[in-house]
């Protein structure tokens, strides 16, 4: 006698295909995928396979949905100024540098406030800046081979554009970009979703693009949230795709409060959803102010630069 695919927790330790309660002597199982039923043997769990299969998979998408959704809502530790411990604005790139010394990346407010009091080192670690391409490719090779995650992935950049005077090369590229990734870069999580997205160095495969973008969004990338959302999106998938938005918004990130706005403006978003995501976003970027950062932005419009400083 079979019983429905209900809860293991409703089944009152029932197994599912059989019907024989728990205790006693008997002991019950719960399916590792989904959880909601539970089998008193192997030969049980077998037999009612086909039956729950369905159920089974629909609950393992809806649980991956939950993880998905509801993690990686703060940035993660890589995206703060290790001096000043505020967020860096995004793109990183343009607000920020990287110090190939202690692979720490600094914000533009913290490195001209040290370059105007006379420090031109390392604004974290006091390091000499190295002032040609040989000696800081020999600096980031130092810290590889110290297995540092951001290490690896900045070398991955560096091949991925032909730069330090390296020949361009997208298969090292990944290549570095997956060791990074196993050491813990959530940055080389992101390229690695671009790589597969882009069939750069490696075959094209949407698919697991959107697996590597999964993994960087769930520890808090608001790039990779925003591939997510643009992937649903192409999909037609507009709930789906405005979630990722709403979370990478809330972020600071603001290519996807342009893209609520235009789905508000299509009729796919209400105006509550935008109006929540433009107070997140607003407040992400009020979070991500400081005096020494202003200065820098006043600094950069009068001079008609956008780069970073240093």
């Amino acid at each position: 006698m079979a019983t429905n695919c209900v809860p293991a927790a409703a089944a009152a330790d029932v197994c599912a295909n059989c019907g024989r309660e728990g205790g006693d002597g008997t002991k019950l199982k719960s399916c590792r995928a989904c959880l909601l039923v539970e089998y008193c043997s192997v030969d049980c769990q077998k037999a009612h396979r086909k039956q729950h299969k369905r159920a089974c998979k629909k609950r393992v998408a809806e649980l991956k949905d939950e993880q998905l959704y509801s993690r990686g809502h703060e940035r993660p530790e890589g995206d703060f100024c290790p001096i000043c411990t505020l967020p860096i604005p995004i793109p990183m790139y343009e607000h920020s540098v990287l110090e190939f010394c202690c692979m720490k990346r600094i914000c533009d407010g913290c490195n001209y406030a040290a370059q105007t009091r006379g420090m031109h080192d390392c604004a974290f670690c006091r390091t000499p800046i190295p002032d040609n391409d040989a000696d800081t490719l020999a600096m980031i090779r130092a810290r590889v081979s110290k297995k540092d995650p951001e290490a690896n992935n900045h070398l991955g950049e560096k091949y991925c554009h032909g730069l330090l005077g390296m020949q361009k090369d997208l298969k090292k590229a990944v290549q570095l970009y997956t060791e990074a990734a196993e050491l813990g870069s959530v940055q080389a999580l992101f390229h690695l979703g671009f790589a597969y997205y882009t069939g750069e160095g490696v075959q094209k495969d949407v698919a697991k693009a959107a697996e590597f973008y999964e993994k960087a969004a769930m520890q808090g990338c608001p790039l990779s949230r925003h591939k997510l959302g643009c992937v649903e999106g192409q999909k037609r998938n507009h709930d789906r795709a405005l979630k990722h938005y709403l979370i990478s918004a809330k972020m600071g990130h603001e290519s996807s409060l342009d893209l609520i706005k235009d789905m508000f403006m299509g009729g796919t978003a209400t105006k509550e959803q935008y109006a929540d995501a433009l107070k997140g976003y607003q407040d992400a970027v009020e979070e991500m102010k400081s005096h020494d950062r202003d200065e820098v932005s006043a600094l950069r419009k009068s001079c008609g630069v956008s780069s970073s400083v240093g």
